[in-house]
């Protein structure tokens, strides 16, 4: 597959420029080894870049974090009620930016746009941010991170119905925790989607602690390098697996033995998996709560219970767990709205791209509550929006049939 070709038609404001790939990549400014020899992986340069972008992001965020609390006006409310910092926005023109330089080609769809950061005065602010993380520092300045935001937002490009090749960036999954405070994940996280297939995924979660889930849930052991409070990185690429790596690690150890392949767990009996379902949800809500009743503490589970592990705020930092073993299932219901009549599930793709194929490399499962694949291109248009059927079942593959079928018997899909 040839990168430079993409189904995707730039608006009149967005001018597709086309040059080779591979040159670029003698700007790519980290030496990162990757845990899987370059000839095994197609993408290989293309994550390459994406993990050494996600890890700026990363410590962008943690920057930025420091100095939250003693500026509140650096947390703003969209019109939609949710939260937005200049975190986002610097994530996002900061990837835009330097994938845009190494892949000028490819598209990208992400979460934000400029049209609410113009309207406030923090547009320097994301500026400072940015600057201290790009390659070309000369080149950041107000008019390019507001264009480098605007390249990802919903404006930016139209796709046809043929499969398309692009990028998927959430920016910040979870910002509600993100300005809670330390035990409250949040995760940076960027997929390659080529001719409507992901093919390769990095998330960085800068607090992820991993010591707060093995005493969370029990009968986690940690097996292999010590985690704690050093933040993760993720990886994934089609066929080589799924991998993970201290952030603190990053730019100290550039080594491919310095990665630890992560693999679902092997939980096959229903009642002792280990869930994780979203903050806003509660387990009532859910279809299986009719056959069983969720506990928080492992000592209080008795006949009809299930552990529920508390994992706070976004959805990728729940397939983070599922990926890495740390829980057996992600169960989502999807948001709902009526289009033509009809009561129909959506959700953002950004908030479940990388997610999937990090599962899936783990050995694990994915799909809607009927059990179909996630369908990224059924948003012809823009591909900025994905349609499941009741919500999303995130499994370990052991325990997904019977999941689905419980579901199915408990709760009408929509």
């Amino acid at each position: 597959m040839d990168l430079l070709r993409c189904s995707a038609v730039r608006l009149p404001n967005a001018r597709l420029r086309r040059s080779p790939l591979r040159p670029c990549f003698a700007a790519v400014r980290s030496s990162l080894s990757l845990p899987f020899p370059e000839q095994k992986a197609k993408y290989y340069r293309e994550l390459e870049a994406a993990v050494d972008v996600v890890e700026r992001a990363c410590r962008l965020c943690i920057d930025v974090k420091s100095s939250l609390f003693s500026n509140d006006d650096r947390i703003l409310e969209k019109n939609d009620q949710t939260p937005v910092t200049i975190a986002d926005f610097g994530v996002q023109a900061l990837v835009s930016l330097e994938m845009n330089r190494l892949f000028p080609s490819i598209p990208l769809v992400a979460e934000e746009d400029s049209s609410f950061l113009r309207s406030t005065n923090l547009v320097g602010s994301v500026v400072d941010v940015v600057v201290n993380k790009a390659t070309l520092r000369d080149e950041v300045t107000e008019d390019s991170v507001l264009k480098a935001i605007d390249r990802g937002g919903k404006d930016a490009c139209t796709f046809g119905p043929k499969p398309a090749t692009y990028w998927v960036l959430d920016p910040i999954d979870g910002t509600r925790g993100f300005v809670k405070g330390v035990e409250a994940l949040y995760v940076v996280a960027l997929a390659l989607v080529v001719e409507g297939q992901i093919v390769l995924g990095v998330m960085g979660c800068p607090n992820w602690d991993e010591d707060y889930f093995v005493n969370r849930a029990t009968g986690v052991q940690e097996t292999g390098s010590n985690f704690s409070r050093s933040g993760m990185i993720m990886v994934s690429h089609l066929g080589c697996g799924t991998w993970k790596q201290r952030l603190s690690d990053m730019l100290t150890i550039k080594l491919p033995q310095s990665w630890t392949r992560c693999y679902v767990d092997g939980c096959q009996v229903l009642k002792e998996a280990r869930f994780c379902t979203p903050e806003s949800q509660k387990w009532e809500s859910l279809p299986l709560s009719s056959s069983f009743n969720a506990k928080t503490n492992s000592d209080e589970i008795g006949k009809g219970d299930i552990l529920l592990v508390p994992a706070c705020c976004g959805s990728l930092c729940k397939y983070m767990m599922v990926a890495s073993g740390r829980a057996s299932v992600f169960l989502l219901r999807a948001t709902t709205r009526k289009v033509m009549k009809k009561i129909s599930g959506y959700a953002p793709a950004w908030d479940h791209a990388v997610g999937i194929i990090c599962v899936h490399e783990a050995g694990g499962k994915v799909t809607d509550w009927e059990g179909s694949s996630i369908d990224f291109a059924a948003d012809q248009i823009a591909r900025r929006t994905i349609f499941p059927s009741g919500g999303f079942l995130v499994t370990n593959h052991s325990l997904h049939n019977e999941i689905l079928g419980l579901i199915s018997s408990n709760s009408p899909v929509i």
